[in-house]
This record gives C-alpha cells, sequence and structure tokens, in this order.
C-alpha cells in the first residue's frame, strides 16, 4: 500500500433529479467530539467534489474526530485501506456489498474477492469487515444464494481477524437475524444505517448488537427508526453519515459529508431528551469500544 493520500475518487455519485448540488454550510461544532461510524468518501459528490482531506478536516472543525471508511467492492476496500495509513482520522472497513457480491460469483470471482478481503483485513487500521449483509430491496431472488453465503464467509472473516463487522441490511430483517444466530456474530457486530423498528432493536440490543443511526432517522416519515432509537440501550448507540447519502433535514437532497453528523446528533439528543453533549460522549466512547483508537 502506498502512504500517499487517495485524492482520486472510486466513482461519482449521479444527480438524480436532485436541484441543489452544493455542499451545505458547517454547522454549529460540537463541544463534545464524535466519530462518524460509517462514510463512503471514496465517491464523488456535489457540484465542488471535496479532496479527503478537505472532508477530514471540515468534519475536525466541528467536533467529528474521525470516520470509518466503509467498502463494497475490491477497489473501494482498497483505497479504504489506503486512506486509513494516509491520515489518522480514518479507520477502514473492507468489504464486498451484497448487491455485488451476485455479480463477483456469476463471474466466478467472489472466491478471490474475499480473499483480497481476508488480505486488507490484515491491515492493522481495519477494523472492521464491512459493509456485509443482505438486501432484498436491490438483489432479486437468483441473486441471493450468493449474498447468503458472501455474509457468511465476512461473519466468519471478522471473527478470524477479531475486527467488528458493519452489516447492510435492507427488507431483510428476519434472515439477517437468522444467520447471525445460526453462525454466531462477531463479537462487535454494527447495524450500518439501521432500518429496522423498535421490536427488531429490541432483539439486536438483548444479542450485543450496536445500532447506528444516520441522517433517515431526522426523516418525516422514518418513526420506526425514531421508535427504535428511544428503545436502544445508550451504549448501543452509535451515528453515522452514510455520506454522501441520507443527508438529514432540513438539507435532504444536498450532499452529505461527515461534518454534518452535528445535525444528526443534536436531532437524536431531542429526541431522546438529553443534552448533545451528554449523547456525544456515549457515542464516542461507543465507537472506541467497537473499532478502538483511531491513534
Amino acid at each position: 500500500m502506498s502512504d500517499a493520500i487517495p485524492e482520486t475518487y472510486v466513482r461519482e455519485r449521479a444527480a438524480d433529479g436532485r436541484k441543489d448540488l452544493r455542499y451545505p454550510p458547517l454547522p454549529e461544532p460540537l463541544t463534545v467530539p464524535v466519530y462518524d461510524n460509517h462514510c463512503h468518501l471514496e465517491i464523488a459528490d456535489g457540484d465542488e467534489s471535496l479532496t479527503l482531506t478537505e472532508q477530514l478536516d471540515r468534519a475536525q472543525a466541528v467536533g467529528v474526530l474521525g470516520v470509518v471508511q466503509a467498502s463494497g467492492d475490491i477497489e473501494s476496500s482498497r483505497w479504504a485501506v489506503a486512506a486509513a495509513e494516509a491520515d489518522p482520522r480514518v479507520l477502514a472497513a473492507v468489504a464486498i456489498h451484497p448487491n455485488d457480491a451476485p455479480a463477483y460469483a456469476e463471474a466466478g470471482r467472489l472466491d478471490e474477492a474475499l480473499s483480497v478481503i481476508d488480505e486488507l483485513a490484515a491491515h492493522p487500521r481495519t477494523r472492521a469487515i464491512g459493509e456485509t449483509g443482505l438486501d432484498y430491496f436491490r438483489t432479486e431472488e437468483p441473486g441471493r444464494p450468493a449474498q447468503h453465503a458472501s455474509f457468511e464467509a465476512h461473519i466468519a472473516l471478522a471473527k478470524k481477524h477479531r475486527i467488528a463487522m458493519q452489516i447492510h441490511d435492507r427488507d431483510a430483517h428476519d434472515d439477517v437475524l437468522e444467520t447471525l444466530q445460526r453462525v454466531g456474530a462477531p463479537a462487535r457486530t454494527v447495524f450500518h444505517c439501521f432500518s429496522g423498528d423498535a421490536a427488531m432493536a429490541r432483539i439486536c440490543a438483548d444479542a450485543g448488537y450496536y445500532l447506528s443511526f444516520a441522517g433517515n432517522v431526522t426523516f418525516k416519515n422514518a418513526q420506526n427508526l425514531r421508535d427504535a432509537l428511544e428503545v436502544t440501550p445508550r451504549e448501543r448507540i452509535l451515528v453515522e453519515t452514510d455520506a454522501p447519502f441520507l443527508t438529514p433535514v432540513p438539507l435532504r437532497g444536498r450532499p452529505n459529508a461527515p461534518y454534518l453528523v452535528p445535525l444528526t446528533v443534536r436531532f437524536m439528543a431531542a429526541e431522546l431528551g438529553v443534552e448533545p453533549d451528554e449523547l456525544g460522549a456515549q457515542i464516542a466512547a461507543n465507537t472506541l469500544e467497537v473499532y478502538g483508537s483511531f491513534a
């Protein structure tokens, strides 16, 4: 791996009919710093794309001390490790995304891809396998066996390397939970961009999983997420952007970035009836418990 900061991008996010592609202004800084549990800074977005260093500098200026850079294929996984090598504010998560696993399998390359993930997972700056899991929204039935095989292989890699795992779960709650129970979850399992309800949140908490809430917890139609947040033990709560996606209200539709985490933290704190400093301190402690030190 090179120690050069990766200032190029793996891919670019489509405009998708969004009318305002300007990056929003910096919010009021948090007085108790936190970390972004899950982002994709390898994706260029906005009318003027921000470099990795620009993203991290903006985040640090508002009290977001570091990010976990998540991956979905071989190229983005390598990018994540290079970013984590180059800047101490980044930790890497490496994986083949569940929606990409069927294509790798159809090409006869899934085992090869998993071997690359295994190699990257051994890097000291890689602290999670992710994102992996199941997605029944974008992948139809013919591709699901490959998703299941890939998910179970990723679980095994997280255990092998004794690192955390970040789960992508979309329209597949029951099967994700069944798989974790059947094969045994890694010691530190995180539901990235938690999408279930209060009942599922209780199941996850009872199993010792962490729930990471993104900007969509602020969306008007996301009462299920707010209900889930309410019943989640404080020591199991994380926060993320999933940047450049899921920009919180009132900036929904504009490019997202780690420096917007304070908006979500303050919203979550208000929902829970606690001060942002109190919630931020808990989130920071939880993040370090899952991934270890960023330094």
